[in-house]
C-alpha cells in the first residue's frame, strides 16, 4: 500500500448492515445522497515522516484527518497554510507557538488555529495528537511534504 493508498473501508463488512427506512429524509433524492464511507484508523497505513514523527490520515471531499504520534523532541517547524486546524492532543503534552504567544498543550485540550496564521509545535513527552483540516490538504494530497518533516 503506497503512503496516500487507504486501507479498505468497512462498508462491505458486518460493521454496516441494512437498516430499511433509517437515515433517509423524506424529498430528498438518492441520485445525490452519496453513503457514508467506514474506516477503520489504526488500519491506516503509518507514514515515518520523520525520525519522531509518525502519521496516518484520511482525506474527505472537504477535510483532512490526521493522527500524528511523536516522540518527545519532535518538531513541526514553524509553518502556516490556507487551511483551518483543529488541534486535540489526545496523549502526552507539546508547546505550541504562534504570534508570539507560548501555548502549552496537554492530554485533553484542544486549539482551534485560523487559516494562515503561523504556528509551530514543540513536543515535550511522547504524544498522540487528532487533527482535523478544511478544506482538506490539497498540498498532502500532491506530495509536499508536512512541516514535520524539517527544514
Amino acid at each position: 500500500m503506497t503512503q496516500h493508498q487507504r486501507a479498505p473501508s468497512l462498508c462491505n463488512t458486518r460493521a454496516v448492515s441494512d437498516a430499511p427506512g433509517r437515515g433517509i429524509l423524506p424529498h430528498f433524492s438518492g441520485h445525490s445522497a452519496a453513503l457514508p464511507l467506514l474506516y477503520e484508523l489504526d488500519a491506516q497505513p503509518i507514514e515515518q515522516i520523520s525520525p519522531l514523527v509518525q502519521r496516518q490520515m484520511l482525506h474527505g471531499v472537504q477535510a483532512t484527518f490526521v493522527k500524528w504520534i511523536a516522540k518527545k523532541g519532535a518538531i513541526f517547524r514553524l509553518h502556516h497554510h490556507h487551511n483551518e486546524q483543529f488541534t486535540w492532543i489526545v496523549e502526552g503534552s507539546c508547546d505550541v507557538y504562534s504570534q508570539g504567544k507560548k501555548f502549552a498543550m496537554k492530554a485533553g485540550m484542544m486549539m482551534i488555529i485560523p487559516p494562515n496564521v503561523p504556528h509551530e509545535f514543540i513536543c515535550t513527552e511522547d504524544m498522540i495528537d487528532i487533527d482535523f483540516f478544511a478544506p482538506q490538504r490539497q498540498d498532502w494530497i500532491n506530495g509536499v511534504a508536512p512541516a514535520a518533516a524539517g527544514p
